[in-house]
């Protein structure tokens, strides 16, 4: 089978990517070959649901510019194709008085990235988040709630119209550069294309590998649980809660979602995972642990986190413990009410010197594009990630 350009990889930015190149050049024979059985099981949808506004981001990153521009491409989007979605802003919260500074950095982050934000007092929030614990917080209302696997069936449905070849339970096996392009060989017979995309997440490190590219950075998965609140509970938490980040450890933090469908859930945490799927702790794969833990970067990022990351594993294996960041936010809240939920893995770039690779990153080549690195706000920012890409292989 021929292609003029073929997609390795069926995550939201794979399907993303589809529509931004058949919109470009609508007689692009294109096919997408995706391991698994449904499109987007792995980070894709294994998240909090939110459309994000870009409070975080460095100033003039790609984070910062495609999800700004992802929060209104997304929220078109789903409003044209009546994906059910929700613009309800959210609170970043500031639990005690030594947070204040933390939260005047995220103000001017966030002012710095173009976002409309609100500074409030206590009582302001209080009238946002009734029950929650703050002296001070920001509001971003721009930040919104969609069920990610919905919106990438819908890019699959869409993808599917336009002629584009899906090809589910398709596993690539090896790669090899030819004059043409690449052959690219799965356990469905062989696949060559003129042009080759790889958008494979967790696997984005070995994909690169096996076409002899390298990738100057190893994925190493780090698994985030998260808690659903007891429905009875579910009026504590109106909409979405963040807290102002540990600068000392470099993931968010627990926060409280609501989910399109009326949920809650909290979380999620961030511990080392034993494989590159692994989404609980008896999920141990040999290959994936042996090469996290021999290499370099792990350690030296250990180092740096030593202490932070400890206290996340023992906040993992420990309800208790677990909670107590749950009530830095909403102090209502008791063991009781928080049942175990899912558990999602992300895919953490990082390089040898334990540095992590902060902003998306994407290696092109003569004939071919590798997604690096594409964690959130990969979602929310999906469909300018796509158009980026279709840029970068005419250009």
């Amino acid at each position: 089978m021929i292609y003029d350009k073929l997609i390795i990889g069926g995550g939201i930015v794979g399907l993303a990517t589809a529509l931004a190149i058949k919109a470009s050049d609508p007689d692009c024979r294109l096919a997408i070959l995706e391991k698994e059985s449904d499109w987007a099981l792995h980070q894709s949808s294994r998240n909090s649901g939110v459309i994000h506004a870009g409070v975080y981001y460095k100033p003039g990153s790609k984070k910062a510019k495609f999800a700004l521009a992802g929060n209104a491409s997304m929220t078109a989007f789903c409003e044209r194709h009546d994906i059910p979605h929700e613009r309800c802003g959210k609170l970043i919260v500031a639990s005690s008085v030594e947070q204040i500074s933390g939260l005047d950095n995220l103000e001017n982050r966030a002012k710095a990235n173009g976002l409309v934000v609100k500074r409030l007092r206590q009582s302001a929030a209080l009238e946002i988040e009734p029950h929650v614990n703050c002296v001070e917080a920001l509001h971003v209302p721009s930040t919104g709630i969609v069920d990610y696997k919905v919106v990438a069936a819908k890019y699959a449905a869409l993808l599917k119209v336009q002629g584009v070849d899906l090809f589910l339970d398709c596993r690539t096996t090896a790669l090899k550069q030819v004059n043409s392009g690449y052959l690219i060989a799965t356990n469905q017979g062989t696949f060559q294309t003129s042009f080759l995309i790889s958008t494979t997440g967790l696997y984005s490190d070995r994909m690169a590998s096996k076409a002899g590219v390298d990738p100057a950075m190893k994925i190493v998965p780090f698994r985030g649980e998260y808690w659903h609140l007891n429905p009875e509970k579910a009026h504590l938490v109106k909409n979405l809660i963040y807290p102002v980040p540990n600068p000392r450890f470099p993931f968010l933090g627990v926060h409280l979602t609501r989910l399109i469908d009326g949920s809650i859930h909290a979380g999620p945490n961030a511990v080392l995972a034993f494989s590159r799927e692994g989404y609980n702790w008896g999920s141990v794969n040999p290959r994936d642990i042996f090469e996290t833990l021999s290499y370099p970067g792990l350690w030296k990022l250990a180092n740096n986190y030593l202490g932070e990351g400890l206290k996340e594993m023992y906040r993992s294996l420990l309800k208790s413990e677990f909670l107590k960041s749950v009530q830095e936010l909403i102090p209502e809240i008791e063991s009781q009410d928080l049942v175990k939920g899912a558990a999602g893995v992300r895919a953490q770039a990082l390089r040898s010197d334990g540095s992590l690779i902060d902003d998306f990153r994407l290696l092109k080549q003569e004939n071919a594009i590798f997604v690096l690195n594409a964690p959130s706000p990969a979602a929310t920012a999906s469909l300018e990630i796509g158009k980026y890409i279709a840029e970068k292989i005419v250009s």
